[in-house]
């Protein structure tokens, strides 16, 4: 029920940082977990990170562990994704996500954004 934009996406090379932020409007935010996917063309859509509600709790695909960080400000309606170290092969449409089921049901996520672009060249 609650709607999600993202932004923040770009172009960046190989080894840059980039920040996704992800605003939500029509619910208080804090009555939702949150997560990032992301879809590269022709791929499925894939599971990046979770956080739980309070964010004390958060899960990372194995992909992007040690590089990739979740957070989030119930206070603004925000969630975060800064990523770091990135590769060309973290090229994708980045999606914010809100489920409220458990941070860690992946397939309990049911409201989406409509994307941002990240691309990482070589």
């Amino acid at each position: 029920q609650v709607q999600l934009v993202e932004s923040g996406g770009g172009l960046v090379q190989a080894g840059g940082s980039l920040r996704l932020s992800c605003v939500a409007s029509g619910r208080t935010l804090s009555g939702y977990a949150m997560g990032w996917f992301r879809q590269a063309s022709e791929k499925e859509r894939e599971f990046v990170a979770t956080i739980s509600r309070s964010g004390n709790s958060a899960n990372y695909a194995d992909s992007v562990k040690g590089r990739f960080t979740i957070s989030r400000d119930n206070a603004k309606n925000m969630v975060y994704l800064q990523m770091n170290s990135l590769k060309p092969e973290d090229t994708a449409v980045y999606y914010c996500a809100a489920t409220k089921d458990t941070y860690d049901y992946a397939t309990g996520y049911a409201d989406w954004g409509q994307g941002t672009q990240v691309t990482v060249s070589s």
